[in-house]
């Protein structure tokens, strides 16, 4: 067996005071290359160089704004004791569920004051969606968060991983499950998944609520296995938000194929 390694550092630079941690870097190299992805696509669909930049200057922001907002509103018994601790963002964490939330809004009203399609919209952006998530999660594994319960150590050999990864997992003198992993690992999938789907050229808005099906359905089960869940009493939050997407998904698809005759199309424009 490999020697056991310590838990890697969660600052990756220190600035005098200032501590840059691994999660911000990860994170935002999670949008740099959402963005690239991105907006090759916008400009292969016929939309400017500009609107994507333009997007993202109010979507990042309200994004993690959103998240910070959600995160604090289910744990507000906390907060409401401790109101300085609300806008620091660094202390306590965010949650992915609102910065979705925060980022269709924008998108909404962004699309509707500049007269073009949200659906299209969403339709180019979901892989570059689902990629943020696929590198934002080894933010948490930095961090030695959002993991599962406790296991043997030997659980997680048997999932071949490296030993610097199982030892990261190590918090406590615990080994957890790498729920963080799972969820990163799904999305892969899922990101191939859309790629295909676009070659398929299905109606308008399919791709983006594949999207929403697909990441919903693969964290309500995750979500199960994680220890440090919102809660609204025994139920976890993020199940019951994964729920009404799947389902939401699969109305929207359903009635937009009934509705809206002759079809649009991802690749029409």
């Amino acid at each position: 067996m490999d020697s056991i390694l310590m838990a890697i550092n969660p600052v990756a630079l220190q600035l005098g005071p200032i501590s840059v941690r691994w999660y911000g870097v990860i994170i935002a190299c999670g949008i740099i290359v959402a963005y690239f992805v991105g907006q090759r696509e916008m400009v292969k669909r016929g939309f400017g160089e500009d609107l994507l930049t333009d997007l993202l200057i109010w979507a990042v922001p309200i994004s993690i704004i959103c998240a910070r907002i959600y995160y604090v509103t289910f744990e507000w018994p906390y907060y409401s004791s401790h109101p300085s601790e609300i806008i620091k963002i660094w202390h306590g964490g965010i949650a992915i569920h609102g910065a979705i939330i925060g980022a269709l809004i924008t998108a909404f009203v962004f699309t509707k004051k500049r007269g073009i399609s949200f659906w299209k919209i969403v339709d180019i952006l979901a892989p570059s969606l689902i990629i943020g998530q696929i590198i934002g999660r080894w933010g948490n594994f930095m961090n030695q968060e959002a993991y599962g319960g406790i296991v043997d150590r030997s659980f997680l050999e048997g999932l071949h991983l490296p030993n610097w990864l199982i030892e990261q997992m190590n918090v406590n003198g615990f080994y957890h499950q790498p729920t963080f992993l799972y969820e990163s690992s799904w999305n892969l999938v899922g990101l191939i998944i859309l790629l295909l789907l676009r070659k398929a050229n299905l109606r308008r808005g399919e791709i983006f609520l594949t999207y929403i099906i697909w990441y919903s359905f693969g964290r309500f089960f995750i979500e199960g296995l994680r220890t440090d869940s919102l809660l609204i009493g025994n139920l976890r939050i993020a199940q019951i938000v994964s729920l009404v997407g799947i389902v939401v998904g699969v109305i929207l698809i359903i009635y937009r194929r009934l509705t809206i005759k002759p079809p649009v199309r991802y690749k029409d424009q």
